[in-house]
């Protein structure tokens, strides 16, 4: 571990000096990118500058407890030594976690599709509600939200909503709500009080750039067709809405929010885009399946990953035995003590095969 933090640190060191090079700001991209690349492994540098100073600390104090002319302050020698233990384990601990090596697709920004799946009209409310905790959770993070597509019942419910989140490390965090997740309530029409069981699935995919996937315009087939949707007067009334087919894998975005057609477009292309990289990062995760099983849950979105139990106020997030009785608070948006406890599970599975 020690000769890794060494390595970071000369590495920190060195982009720092290269940072002060007066001629780097003339160069925008590598000045940037000299910058985002300080900015990742300045905790490590931190952190390890803390450790260096207790270590020498307990170092010294170890010291002055073996020299046999101080032995008036042996009995201080030893407080310090039972005071700083502690402290430079949990530092150790600390260092081994900013080791662990980062998705690389953790500072991303997200596209986040929320569907109802079995329940009928109950899943299609359950939808709404996890669509609204993810917005609410996004605003309390101070990211940013943009609707791409949505599909509602009429009635308060969702059938589909697409939306991208975008923000600081967004997809390293909510990148674990892949999945499907159960609820049980009693619905609002129920008249005997009985509680339903119903589902919707959560996809997290990282946004792509054009640059992470190329879309080649013969593989695109595009069709215009009139909006059926709420979204004003001319909605209805003219062919804004895009479907777009990629050919060679058959997958189909359908957005019709905006007015304009082109507006339209580029949403879809921008879901696709997000679910292309997907699929290759799925396709490259199946040939890695050992390194798979050391990850919470495994990204399958047929996954059933939690249940929210409204009649006990009970969440139970199925990957990790994590149960918190707090579910209002939760479905208000208030997610980090669930995402938390999931990031931490994953990093000490990850310690464990280093």
């Amino acid at each position: 571990m020690l000769h890794k933090l060494e390595a970071v640190n000369e590495l920190y060191l060195s982009l720092t000096e290269k940072l002060s090079d007066p001629k780097l700001p003339g160069n925008p991209a590598e000045y940037q990118k000299t910058a985002k690349k300080r900015a990742e492994i300045e905790p490590v540098h931190n952190a390890y500058e803390e450790y260096l100073v207790l270590k020498k600390q307990l170092d010294d104090a170890r010291a002055m407890l073996q020299n046999e002319s101080a032995s008036d302050l042996k009995e201080l020698a030893q407080e310090e030594i039972d005071s700083l233990e502690p402290v430079l384990r949990q530092k150790e601990k600390d260092l081994k976690f900013l080791l662990i090596p980062k998705d690389a697709d953790d500072s991303k920004n997200t596209i986040v599709e929320v569907r109802a799946g079995t329940g009928g009209e109950e899943a299609a409310l359950f939808a709404a509600v996890l669509y609204r905790m993810y917005t609410r959770y996004a605003e309390n993070k101070g990211w940013k939200c943009e609707l791409l597509s949505m599909n509602d019942t009429g009635i308060g419910g969702l059938k589909e909503a697409i939306f991208s989140i975008d923000g600081k490390d967004v997809y390293g965090r909510l990148k674990y709500e892949s999945g499907v997740h159960r609820v049980q309530r009693v619905p609002v029409t129920e008249a005997s009080g009985r509680i339903h069981t119903s589902a919707a699935t959560v996809a997290v995919l990282p946004e792509a750039e054009e640059v992470d996937v190329t879309i080649d315009e013969k593989d695109l087939r595009i069709d215009v067709f009139r909006s059926s949707g709420p979204g004003g007067q001319s909605v209805n009334t003219t062919d804004s809405a895009v479907r777009v087919t990629h050919i060679p894998t058959g997958i189909v975005i359908s957005c019709q929010d905006e007015k304009s057609q082109h507006k339209n477009k580029a949403k879809a292309l921008r879901i696709l885009r997000a679910r292309l990289l997907d699929q290759a990062k799925s396709d490259q995760e199946r040939s890695r399946s050992d390194s798979r099983k050391t990850q919470v849950g495994s990204g399958d979105r047929s996954e059933r990953i939690r249940t929210y139990n409204f009649p006990q106020q009970r969440l139970t997030d199925h990957r990790i035995g994590l149960t918190l009785y707090k579910l209002t608070d939760i479905v208000e948006g208030n997610l980090d003590e669930v995402i938390d406890s999931l990031i931490e599970a994953d990093n000490l599975k990850k310690l464990a095969t280093e």
